[in-house]
């Protein structure tokens, strides 16, 4: 049962006849009411991806705008279910659905960094720099611990000290491509996240 003073029965009462009281005088927001909304997409740009965050590989449409000015700069305003994906079919789960929290978030790592034994800062670096320092660490170590042959001269060719992750949203071409590329090195330690 809704309780209500007399004197809040009153300020109702009177705002709404004063309210219908203005709209039958001609003071109707018609104008206003009839106005069509504009489409909050209609001038962003359409960009298809695949959701990070699990094995399932979700697609999304992530919407931008932003027309490649030369002082503009270009901003992800919605993102939503890919409705054509044969996985999802545009529907998203709690944690794609909230991408755009995740796209905005100023605690996101945009540039590698590099922090060198011993110290206690991260230096940012080129993409150049780290794809370059990963490749000779791979590399050296591959060099210093690969096994070509076992103690009794079984050819073995392999490598022990590394291992590798996939990423898990790659599609069927691109997780054969990967392993053929691991084992390619000699690689045992190889997994997917697909399926941790």
């Amino acid at each position: 049962m809704l309780q209500m003073s007399r004197r809040q029965f009153l300020k109702v009462t009177a705002t709404s006849l004063a309210g219908s009281s203005l709209a039958l005088m001609g003071f109707a927001p018609a104008d206003a009411l009839a106005e069509v909304r504009q489409y909050k997409l209609a001038r962003t740009t359409e960009t298809r991806n695949t959701c990070p965050y699990c094995s399932v590989g979700c697609g999304i449409l992530m919407y931008g705008l932003g027309d490649g000015a030369k002082n503009a700069t270009a901003s992800i305003i919605h993102i939503e279910g890919d409705p054509d994906h044969p996985v999802n079919r545009g529907t998203l789960c709690p944690k794609g659905a909230s991408l755009i929290d995740f796209i905005h978030s100023p605690n996101r790592l945009k540039y590698p960094e590099y922090r060198a034994a011993g110290s206690n800062e991260w230096k940012r670096i080129s993409w150049d720099e780290a794809l370059d320092r990963i490749a000779k660490l791979l590399k050296e170590d591959r060099d210093a611990n690969f096994v070509e042959k076992t103690a009794d001269g079984k050819t073995v060719n392999r490598w022990l000290t590394t291992g590798m992750l996939a990423a898990s949203a790659g599609s069927n071409e691109v997780g054969y491509l990967t392993h053929k590329v691991a084992r390619s090195m000699g690689l045992l330690a190889f997994d997917n996240q697909a399926r941790v």
